[in-house]
């Protein structure tokens, strides 16, 4: 590989802010957040709100969002209306 134009790969904490899971993998994504993890280092945390722990697919549970006032807040907001109304 050519030396300088590859991003920096090193360990990286993500917490799942939905679960309330941590987990420790390698990525090249940055933080100006850090956490010190169970074995005592100091590693940058990037939160995130879904993953294998909280997301429906690998829990077997589903986790009801109100997407329906969502929408129709939106709609409210810039005037779109339904079909026929």
């Amino acid at each position: 590989m050519k030396e300088g134009i590859h991003p920096d790969y090193r360990p990286v904490v993500f917490h799942d802010i939905g679960a309330d899971y941590k987990f420790l993998t390698r990525s090249t994504m940055g933080s100006k957040e850090t956490i010190v993890w169970e074995d005592g280092q100091e590693y940058p945390l990037i939160t995130v709100d879904i993953s294998s722990a909280s997301h429906p697919f690998f829990t077997g549970k589903m986790k009801y969002v109100d997407a329906a006032g969502r929408v129709e807040k939106f709609q409210k907001k810039y005037g779109w209306a339904k079909k026929g109304e």
